[in-house]
């Protein structure tokens, strides 16, 4: 079909859609009970490939929304941008307009900038030379041909209803890397999804300069930034100024001894000016710099930590933003799994594994050097049912005080409202020692120095059950959970010591235990099916206080533990900290009893599944 065509009759069917809200998809299929389901979002409109749905909020109050959209899987050669507008915070969408005229050749990967006056600058790879197909550093081609070019833009002077009839191409400076790729850096690869930043009157724009094309597609990359100094007060475009930084031939990369990867750098700035940036790898950690000159040189780059000098953040090659909220805190989106033990494992896909996805909250602190940012233990931000799914290059807006984020599995766009509490109690998360009450269903305080050996078990909810209101009587996912949350004092490490045992003689029911290397172990068995999952390694030793919770969550299916206020990520031995559970779970009572080891101090159960940030509280609160 030609590509005029083709664009209109999708224009026309996107106008026709019905777009899901609060979960209901256009057949009206009830909501799942978890506002943390990616189903429960509101659908952009796009085509068969949908990617980086970004926003910006126009002077009239509306969304203008950029996304790159092809009839194709991704790297079509019908890829353009394409742009719409919501004047319900993203409940429903305008007729998408499209910035490139159809008929190519390629534009992708677009960002959004609005600038004093109203205009809305949109900034894209564009494959103006028309090539067709690109050198690998080893042997053949890709026919793929979306990731080089010129980078370019357009501009809107009414909120993204239309946009400038004539595109203009942003000079960018060389590097080491580009110079030395297969062209010779005449034929230069690069593209972009960090969001544009305006600091001290200037903007930087990311750009991730790739000086390989090969295995992974993107065989070596590091970042750079395009800023102008005029361009938030300059009318004529062919008037605006650029250059390219960080100064020098060398871009961002990884620390020493990283890989060859160093790519989507995402820059926020902080409150004394300086400039912090976050980027994936293939080494199982993002990396981190910062800049005290506004980008002009970089902190030598280091694998990203909760605090300067603490546990280092786990992540796959996905994309890891950090963007600075209103109210002066960070939130940062990522995936905590990856690793060394992640890059050493033969046949590792540093793609996989994007869902779900965690958030933390940062603040500023103090340094000799200025402001950085500690982290906060993350939480499950988004999630699908479907392992396999996977969700990414997301966007933040605040609106009215809400808070919204955009993401995509390369198929659908949508937005999604956040849970105030959530963010709240990560943003307090450093701050909080109360304890969490809501859902609290047994409460045992130390009389003396120990428990009873047993009390009453408390009932926990079914995960799953029959659901009589379905035709089919199928199964009902309740999306419930629970939290074991214990103070506990051991005589000896031995692995096999039992905690905490509600098992039948027919072994239904759940058992904390210690495991072997100073772990600790849940297993719950509902009659059909047992389940466990073991914390991180040398977290519990003999003759020291912790503080231990095991939560099940059942809108993910996964098991976590937090001990003495830390999530566990997996250390050094696994890739994953967190582990799944079967989605055909029931329910994890057993008798009537839980019975009580002597080395428990203080006990609390929950009938739901405690938030990290909760747990913390718990934590800090203290054993009393």
């Amino acid at each position: 079909m030609h590509r005029t065509l083709a664009t209109s009759l999708l224009l026309g069917m996107l106008t026709l859609l019905p777009l899901a809200a609060n979960g209901a998809d256009p057949v009206g299929k009830a909501p799942v009970p978890d506002w943390r389901h990616l189903s429960n979002g509101w659908e952009i409109p796009g085509d068969r490939y949908c990617d980086q749905p970004y926003l910006v909020k126009t002077d009239d109050g509306s969304w203008l929304c950029a996304m790159t959209t092809a009839q194709g899987a991704e790297g079509s050669a019908s890829q353009n941008i394409l742009t719409t507008r919501s004047a319900d915070q993203g409940k429903t969408w305008s007729k998408p307009v499209f910035v490139e005229p159809a008929g190519g050749p390629e534009a992708s990967y677009a960002v959004l900038l609005k600038v004093p006056g109203g205009r809305v600058y949109c900034f894209y790879n564009h494959n103006t030379d028309n090539t067709r197909e690109i050198k690998r550093e080893d042997t053949g081609v890709y026919t793929r041909v979306d990731s080089q070019g010129h980078y370019v833009f357009r501009f809107s002077e009414d909120g993204g209803r239309t946009w400038s009839p004539e595109r203009y191409e942003i000079p960018i400076r060389s590097f080491e890397w580009d110079r030395k790729n297969v062209y010779g850096g005449k034929i230069r690869f690069f593209w972009n999804v960090g969001r544009p930043l305006v600091h001290k009157d200037a903007v930087l724009i990311p750009h991730h300069k790739v000086a390989a094309m090969g295995q992974g597609f993107f065989a070596q990359s590091e970042g750079a930034f395009l800023r102008s100094p005029n361009l938030l007060r300059e009318r004529d475009p062919k008037r605006i100024r650029w250059e390219t930084l960080p100064e020098g031939d060398v871009g961002l990369r990884t620390p020493e001894g990283g890989g060859r990867i160093a790519e989507e750098q995402s820059v926020t700035a902080l409150s004394d000016g300086s400039l912090f940036c976050v980027y994936r790898t293939i080494d199982g950690y993002p990396t981190q710099a910062y800049s005290r000159d506004g980008g002009r040189a970089w902190t030598k780059p280091k694998y990203l930590s909760y605090s300067p000098e603490g546990r280092l953040v786990k992540h796959p090659r996905a994309a890891n933003f950090a963007w600075r909220c209103s109210n002066g805190k960070f939130l940062y989106w990522f995936h905590n799994h990856g690793g060394q033990v992640a890059r050493q494992t033969p046949g590792w896909d540093p793609y996989a594994d994007r869902n779900p996805v965690w958030v933390c909250a940062g603040e500023e602190r103090d340094s000799p050097q200025g402001k950085v940012i500690h982290w906060s233990q993350p939480e499950v931000l988004l999630y699908d049912d479907d392992p396999m799914i996977r969700m990414s290059y997301p966007d933040l807006l605040e609106d009215s005080g809400k808070y919204f984020v955009t993401e995509t599995q390369k198929n659908i766009g949508r937005v999604h409202l956040l849970d105030q509490t959530l963010l709240d109690g990560l943003f307090g998360q450093s701050q909080n020692r109360s304890v969490a009450t809501a859902g609290r269903v047994l409460d045992l305080p130390a009389t003396g120095t120990t428990l009873p050996e047993q009390a009453p078990a408390p009932k926990l909810k079914p995960f799953t059950e029959r659901d009589n209101n379905r035709a089919d009587h199928g199964t009902k996912d309740n999306r419930t959970g629970f939290s074991l949350d214990l103070w506990l004092q051991l005589d000896r490490a031995d692995p096999g010591q039992v905690l905490l045992d509600t098992r039948t003689p027919s072994g239904k029911g759940l058992v904390l235990s210690t495991a072997a290397d100073g772990a600790v172990r849940l297993t719950m068995n509902d009659g059909r099916t047992e389940c466990s999952w073991t914390s991180d390694r040398g977290i519990v030793s003999a003759g020291k206080l912790h503080h231990v919770v095991a939560t099940v969550d059942g809108g993910p299916k996964i098991i976590t533990f937090v001990i003495d206020g830390v999530l566990c990520d997996g250390g050094n031995e696994r890739q994953f900290g967190w582990g799944r559970y079967s989605p055909n779970f029931r329910d994890a009572n057993g008798s009537d009893a839980v019975r009580i080891a002597r080395t428990v101090r203080r006990l609390r159960v929950y009938n739901r599944a405690l938030r990290t940030s909760e747990v913390v509280g718990n934590f800090r609160a203290g054993e009393k």
